[in-house]
């Protein structure tokens, strides 16, 4: 396996802020600006959620990048929640009045957004659009890989996107209190095992991906290995003390890129005591001795549910172009850097169990 990814896009909080005294990853006012200004531009964009309008503007920029005007090309963009912030709108209005406003349908519905970026883009391929909770953006790329290998699509637009800083959304985090309360900088505390609370701290963003099979000139990086795998359950948000998912989807994605030296791994960690514990114990199993150097960025984004894989991707490929190891600022600097980064590991897994992992390779 050897897939080109040869355009990239990402919009993201700068850090997490408080706002309404709780700690978020929110968009800059100059990001949210220029989605209110994307917005605007078409009278049928009005009534969209902000998933769907981060959607189209990375996917537009990441479809620039690779040069894929006027060509065809499928898409697969999902999100854990969907349409968070319609939905609860919608829905206060059926509680206020009794009824739905017309597009309260069609505005809600989770296929919203490869639809609307395809109509957006103009384009002719096959479009779909999924939920496979946090893992929702690798799985994407999954799929994608799928295409790209049967030869049904010579090209496939991935990606994730996430709008849940609503109240309900918020209000369901903290009822299975993960919630962080620490204050800021660094309110999330992914990865630090020395925490005596969970420390999650929800993000919105999106990222979107060109990916290619074969050499291309213009390859930001290669996805040349990826596994899955899903827990076997004891409760619907559970994640053994082990990780045996992420053991496995680790594994099978080793053997995929054919045992690659693994330099950096991107972890999924959340914040959260157990769910943090569960994935550095997997890559303890998976690694022993030789655990490569690890990172997470959800101190600085918070966690994006469905594209929390897309920015992890993005960190990858901005580390193997810099030649960069980037770090979470309150763990401690690993001794000894490589002299050169070459593979990168990134791992998501989600409720329901479903871990994925894929290994990005230097261009």
């Amino acid at each position: 396996m050897k897939i080109a990814i040869t355009g990239a896009s990402t919009l993201t909080a700068n850090a997490l802020t408080l706002h309404n005294n709780i700690a978020q990853g929110r968009l800059s006012e100059k990001n949210r600006t220029l989605i209110e200004t994307l917005r605007s531009s078409n009278v049928a964009y009005a009534p969209l959620d902000p998933s769907v309008l981060y959607a189209i503007h990375t996917a537009r920029n990441a479809v620039a990048q690779a040069g894929w005007q006027g060509v065809r090309f499928g898409i697969n963009i999902g999100s854990s929640r969907g349409a968070t912030e319609v939905w609860e709108n919608h829905f206060t209005h059926f509680l206020q009045e009794g009824s739905c406003l017309t597009l309260a349908s069609p505005t809600t519905t989770l296929g919203n957004i490869s639809t609307w970026v395809a109509q957006d883009l103009n384009n002719e391929g096959f479009e779909l659009s999924h939920s496979i909770t946090c893992s929702t953006a690798l799985h994407g790329i999954a799929n994608a890989i799928a295409w790209l290998e049967s030869g049904m699509e010579s090209r496939f637009l991935v990606g994730g996107s996430e709008a849940p800083l609503t109240p309900f959304t918020l209000a369901q985090v903290k009822a299975l209190k993960i919630y962080s309360s620490l204050p800021l900088p660094y309110p999330c505390r992914a990865m630090d095992m020395e925490k005596r609370q969970n420390t999650m701290v929800l993000g919105e963003g999106a990222g979107c991906f060109c990916l290619e099979k074969g050499e291309r000139p213009n390859a930001l990086a290669y996805i040349i290995g990826l596994g899955f795998a899903t827990e076997k359950l004891t409760h619907s948000v559970s994640l053994s003390k082990k990780g045996d998912c992420l053991q496995t989807s680790m594994q099978r994605a080793l053997e995929s890129a054919g045992h690659p030296h693994i330099d950096v791994i991107i972890t999924h960690c959340t914040g959260t005591i157990k769910g943090d514990r569960a994935e550095l114990n997997a890559i303890d199993a998976v690694f022993g001795n030789d655990i490569p150097l690890l990172t997470n960025n959800k101190w600085q984004y918070g966690h994006t549910y469905g594209a929390s894989g897309a920015l992890n991707l993005a960190m990858a490929i901005r580390m193997l172009q810099h030649n960069k190891f980037e770090e979470v600022p309150y763990l401690k600097t690993p001794e000894k850097l490589p002299n050169k980064l070459q593979h990168i590991m990134i791992n998501a897994v989600g409720f329901g169990g479903n871990a994925i992992s894929v290994v990005v390779k230097s261009r």
